[in-house]
């Protein structure tokens, strides 16, 4: 009985020692936990990422970083690559272009103004806790207009008809810029592939350097190069391509016939390059010059003149052959006109022809056949005879 009392008694200790001992534990448990969540609610953190951005060269950069629970603690920035100190919480260590302000309660923001080019890179945001800082990372990009490097691109080019050449346009920027190749004067690009004669035509050509293969009088001009990145503003760059050739005339009339009295316009077309000396020859000998007599008038366009005579009052001493004449440094090269009378008849019915001295009657009946539909043979030789002179001296 009594070793039965003594064993309940102790279990019944036993119970209240194991009650207070779990007590005391879950107590420090909870204690525990409150201190611990109390400490992480007390530590500085970062509420977001800094993130990426991109701006232009020459405004402001500005790169927030922010944090909760700051306390006591102090923010730096600094640039990550070679973790240079750029500021102390509000106090700016490197330059004058680097600020910080402060948004209250926990955005820190570093600008930079005015952004260049090697500010491109990344930033680090620190708080100095302890015994390990906390950090975090972003980086700007800094976009760049393009500029033409002159010393790299083409001056303009002079270049033999059939050589090759290649116009060259080097640019920078960033990001890297396309460059574009056009015609000042809108006309189309004319382009050979190598081993052809023949041209295909394109609006433009992209590509820093612009191919001629056998190069041709017809591709003489003003090019623009033309760099861009989307970045504004766009730049560009004349060209002067010259194609240098010996003198071609082309005469649109070699015989050309005039009643006495009227004006006669005499025409030649040169393409040359360089520049030509240019002047109008009579019978072979005698230069005619600018007057009361002769109109002599140049219409000049690129490679090509227009040699215009005008022969005022047109008499029997004008009849003859003329010579329009063009020489440059390249060569020399002329053209032949020969100028005849047609004479008028107040009959309207006919009219004699004289070329170059020869006269020959032509004789334009108001019918050419006789009675019966027959040919009559007397109208019909003699004017036989006229265009046989004339195809013989226009050189048929």
């Amino acid at each position: 009985m009594f070793k039965e009392q003594f064993f309940n008694k102790d279990l019944q200790t036993l119970i209240k020692h194991f009650v207070y001992m779990r007590a005391i534990t879950q107590n420090r448990f909870v204690t525990n936990s409150y201190v611990i969540n109390r400490k992480m609610f007390d530590v500085p953190q970062f509420e977001r990422p800094i993130g990426n951005h991109t701006f232009h060269i020459g405004r402001e950069a500005v790169l927030a970083c922010n944090i909760i629970n700051l306390g006591k603690h102090k923010v730096g920035w600094l640039r990550a690559e070679d973790q240079t100190v750029l500021s102390l919480d509000e106090r700016v260590v490197l330059g004058s272009r680097y600020s910080v302000s402060h948004d209250p309660p926990s955005t820190w923001q570093l600008r930079i103004r005015p952004l260049r080019a090697e500010d491109r890179g990344c930033y680090m945001c620190q708080i100095n806790t302890q015994p390990n800082m906390k950090w975090q990372i972003g980086c700007i990009d800094v976009y760049v207009p393009p500029d033409i490097l002159n010393e790299e691109t083409s001056a303009d080019v002079s270049a033999q008809e059939l050589d090759n050449v290649t116009l060259v346009c080097k640019a920078t920027g960033h990001p890297p810029p396309k460059v574009t190749w056009r015609r000042e004067d809108h006309e189309p690009v004319l382009l050979k592939k190598v081993g052809s004669r023949d041209f295909f035509k394109v609006e433009s050509y992209v590509g820093t350097s612009l191919p001629l293969w056998r190069v041709d009088r017809r591709q003489m001009g003003v090019f623009l190069c033309i760099a861009s990145n989307d970045v504004p503003p766009a730049v560009s760059k004349r060209v002067i391509l010259y194609v240098n050739f010996p003198p071609t005339v082309i005469v649109p009339n070699q015989l050309l016939g005039a009643p006495l009295g009227t004006d006669v316009e005499l025409e030649c077309t040169i393409e040359a390059y360089p520049n030509t000396i240019n002047y109008w020859l009579k019978n072979r000998g005698e230069m005619l010059l600018d007057g009361p007599k002769y109109v002599i008038t140049e219409d000049r366009s690129s490679y090509r003149v227009m040699m215009k005579l005008i022969i005022r009052e047109f008499s029997r001493n004008d009849i003859g052959t003329y010579n329009c004449v063009s020489t440059n440094s390249l060569g020399k090269s002329e053209g032949t006109l020969r100028l005849y009378e047609i004479k008028l008849y107040p009959s309207s019915q006919s009219a004699e022809v004289n070329v170059g001295g020869l006269t020959e009657s032509a004789v334009k009946q108001k019918t050419m056949f006789n009675d019966g539909n027959q040919l009559n043979t007397r109208t019909f030789l003699p004017l036989l005879v006229v265009l046989i002179i004339v195809i013989y001296l226009s050189g048929f």
